[in-house]
């Protein structure tokens, strides 16, 4: 296996709230940002379909996929259940989630 996955629930901002302007699609690759750090993981929703959009506003069970070297090196031991966690593109924050299994 190439990637490490994760399941987490995650809220992603209206763009009222600061968030992102438009839906999300599977394989979006937003920032994992925790301890200070952001960090590249593939975010994929397992309860929509591969071309339907996540409406900004929900909450939603997140797959999140971190390279195997990365998840070995960085990751490991590092996130835990129940830990918080913020999705960033660049300083700006578009979601908040919570991990659910490691």
């Amino acid at each position: 296996m190439k990637y490490h996955e994760i399941e987490a629930e995650v809220y992603y901002l209206t763009t009222e709230e600061g968030g992102r302007k438009n839906g999300l699609l599977n394989g979006y690759r937003g920032q994992f940002h925790y301890d200070g750090g952001d960090h590249d993981g593939g975010q994929f929703f397992p309860d929509f379909l591969e071309n339907e959009m996540i409406e900004l506003g929900s909450t939603v069970s997140v797959l999140i996929r971190f390279p195997k070297r990365q998840w070995d090196e960085i990751h490991s031991g590092r996130i835990k259940i129940g830990m918080s966690f913020l999705v960033r593109e660049g300083a700006k924050v578009v979601g908040r989630g919570r991990v659910k299994r490691v």
